[in-house]
């Protein structure tokens, strides 16, 4: 089987080693990964701030890049809601087509490759926060956990509030900041009170703003992408 993957502009800027995590992963499962160099931004930016003219020429030039793969795979539930969900309002038929063929890691390796144990090994303990739009658009359930309880001597724990936003929304975050900062700092709170060593998510974006919070209180745990965490073994494990 052969993807495309679509690597999203904050983790090829901020947070290569979850694309590196993507691809390794993948790999590791049997999958040919491709990595189309014409892509850039989505448009989600744009579209979600209101800028719709803006956002045309980025969703045909993304269409584009990935036009003839059978499956997109991107490791960002943000990024994959907006092709998705957005795409087909804004697009043209090959806009339609892309939103067909893109799906978010964890739903790419639960529901096409049919796997939840990945032979991935990670011992820590590890509470999960499900983005916004993974949890809401996209509908992923309980895809990412059941990925996370078949990792070896990784030991999983109820984020209280999990549900909750984490305050981050893109240039929510700028408009409205103290808001924005509240927000983060409640589900630090709550993830503080698991007890864990690391808190997961399938989102950069969203581990970024909550990660900001964490280093300026000192908190205890460290922000991961599910990516990392499911590319880690025995053999190269992630410290």
């Amino acid at each position: 089987m052969r993807v495309a993957l679509f690597v999203t502009c904050v983790n090829d800027a901020v947070y290569p080693s979850t694309g590196i995590a993507t691809v390794r992963l993948l790999e590791r499962l049997g999958v040919e990964v491709d990595f189309p160099e014409a892509q850039t931004c989505c448009g989600q930016p744009q579209f979600n701030t209101g800028y719709r003219a803006q956002t045309e020429p980025l969703v045909r030039r993304t269409a584009a890049a990935f036009e003839g793969y059978e499956y997109v795979v991107t490791p960002s539930g943000s990024c994959a809601a907006m092709v998705r969900q957005h795409y087909p309002k804004i697009g043209d038929a090959s806009a339609v087509s892309l939103a067909s063929r893109t799906y978010e890691l964890t739903e790419f390796l639960v529901d096409v490759l049919q796997v939840t144990d990945v032979g991935a090994y990670f011992p820590h303990t590890v509470t999960y926060h499900p983005s916004c739009h993974g949890l809401r658009m996209l509908g992923l359930g309980d895809r990412p956990r059941r990925l996370l309880e078949a990792v070896d001597g990784l030991e999983l724990r109820e984020l209280p509030g999990a549900d909750e936003c984490c305050g981050f929304g893109g240039t929510f975050a700028l408009k409205n900041s103290d808001v924005s900062t509240a927000m983060g700092q409640d589900k630090v709170n709550n993830a503080v009170s698991t007890g864990a060593d690391v808190l997961c998510g399938a989102d950069n974006s969203c581990l970024m703003h909550i990660g900001g919070v964490l280093r300026r209180e000192e908190a205890p745990l460290r922000a991961l992408h599910l990516a990392d965490i499911l590319a880690s073994t025995r053999e190269e494990p992630l410290v």
